[in-house]
C-alpha cells in the first residue's frame, strides 16, 4: 500500500462519475482529475478547476504580432528604403493595416499552438501521460491522490456505491502505451 500512488475509479457512465464525485466531497475526499474519453459539461466547476489564462497569451502574441508587422512595414518602406511610389507618402499607415492585421493573426495563432503544447507538455518524442488506458476509449476515470488521502477502504466504498466498474490502486504515476 505504501507504493499506491493513485487510487483509480473507472466508471462506464460520465453520470454515475458525475454522482462519484459528489460522494468523494462530501466526505472530504480531494480528487487529483478526472480522465474522460469525450468533454463533460459542467465538471469543471464540480472540480473547481480554474478558468484558462490561454486568453492572456493570446493578446500578448496578438500586441507582439501588431507590433512586429508595424514594425517590418516601417523598416522596409520608410526607412531603409523608402520610395515614392504615385507621390504618396513614405508613411502610409492606412496601407499598412491588411499587413499589420494578417501578421497579427500568424503570430497569435502559432504563439498560442506553441502555448498550448507547452502547458499540456505535448512535444514530439514524448510519451503520453495516461492513468488507464481505457480512459481514450470509453471509461470515465476519477483519480484520487493515495497518499492525501490516506482512508482508502472509505474511498474503495465510496467508488463502488457510486456505481465504478472497477477500483485500481496505480504503483505508477501515468501508464506507458508500451
Amino acid at each position: 500500500m505504501s507504493n499506491t500512488k493513485y487510487i483509480l475509479g473507472s466508471f462506464a457512465d460520465p453520470d454515475e462519475m458525475m454522482h462519484g464525485i459528489d460522494k468523494l466531497q462530501a466526505n472530504n475526499i480531494s480528487i487529483f482529475d478526472c480522465f474522460t474519453p469525450m468533454p463533460i459539461h459542467g465538471i469543471e466547476a464540480k472540480l473547481g478547476v480554474k478558468p484558462s489564462r490561454l486568453p492572456i497569451a493570446a493578446f500578448i502574441f496578438g500586441a507582439l504580432g501588431t507590433t512586429l508587422g508595424f514594425a517590418l512595414l516601417f523598416y522596409t518602406m520608410a526607412y531603409d528604403w523608402p520610395m515614392n511610389i504615385g507621390g504618396k507618402p513614405s508613411l502610409p499607415l492606412p496601407n499598412f493595416v491588411p499587413v499589420t492585421f494578417e501578421v497579427t493573426i500568424l503570430l497569435c495563432a502559432l504563439g498560442m499552438v506553441a502555448t498550448f503544447f507547452y502547458r499540456n507538455h505535448l512535444f514530439p518524442g514524448r510519451a503520453p501521460r495516461v492513468m488507464d488506458l481505457r480512459a481514450t476509449d470509453d471509461r470515465f476515470i476519477i483519480a484520487i491522490d493515495a497518499r492525501e488521502n490516506t482512508d482508502h477502504a472509505l474511498i474503495d466504498t465510496l467508488l463502488k456505491e457510486a456505481g465504478a466498474v472497477e477500483v485500481k490502486y496505480n504503483e505508477r504515476k501515468y501508464v506507458s502505451y508500451e
